[in-house]
């Protein structure tokens, strides 16, 4: 049986409603995507700028480290020109003189490896020295280039210990300020920060009147 022509009429009505209505809902949704598009682009838009001016300030603080690193370099390399021989050179401190023709030509072995820039020969002949002559006077300037010579190997953790332990049995050595000084440049290689400023923040207490306290309170500034 066929409808109605009023009931035709209503149903095609309905059926355009729901025709136009699609579409609309539709328009609806794809407008809160393209807000939330635009919001997620807002969003990576800061989050690189923040990232940017992140690496600004690394970058910053890296040349700041850099320099820092190299001005300390330049220090153990200023104190570590002052030759380890026996007598001494220039304005250099005066090295004693050992009693034992055999336990000087020891150490002057090690020093001539020294000089001539062959460290980890260096610090494999001071260490042999140290090792045979414990009580000797010149067991202080030994540990000093000892570790001044793993620092120039860059072993550093081994210089660490050797400086540390210098410090540690020969306290008022006059080469004590000078060996913490290499100690916060090893641990300035090593990323050690914290431990670097412990170290000038010593000399500054222990050592108050050397030339390194001087160095060290310039070094902290940049840390």
């Amino acid at each position: 049986m066929i409808a109605s022509t009023p009931r035709l009429h209503t149903l095609a009505a309905a059926l355009l409603a729901l025709t136009l209505a699609a579409p609309a809902a539709q328009a609806f949704s794809d407008d809160e995507a393209r807000q939330a598009i635009l919001e997620l682009r807002t969003q990576i838009k800061q989050m690189n700028e923040q990232n940017q001016q992140a690496r600004l300030q690394l970058a910053d603080q890296m040349d700041l480290l850099h320099q820092e690193i190299a001005t300390l370099r330049g220090r153990v390399e200023e104190l570590s020109q002052r030759a380890p021989a026996a007598g001494g050179n220039g304005n250099a401190p005066q090295t004693p003189q050992a009693g034992d023709p055999q336990e000087q030509a020891a150490y002057e072995a090690a020093a001539d490896q020294y000089r001539n820039g062959r460290y980890k020969e260096a610090a494999s002949g001071f260490a042999t020295f140290i090792q045979s002559y414990p009580d000797s006077d010149l067991a202080g300037d030994a540990m000093f280039y000892l570790g001044s010579s793993q620092y120039a190997s860059k072993d550093f953790k081994n210089s660490i210990q050797t400086m540390q332990s210098l410090v540690k049995n020969r306290p008022g050595d006059p080469r004590a300020p000078d060996a913490l000084l290499v100690v916060a440049a090893d641990q300035i290689e090593l990323n050690d920060m914290k431990g670097a400023k412990a170290s000038l923040q010593r000399i500054i207490k222990d050592y108050p009147g050397s030339p390194s306290a001087e160095t060290a309170k310039s070094r902290l500034k940049l840390l």
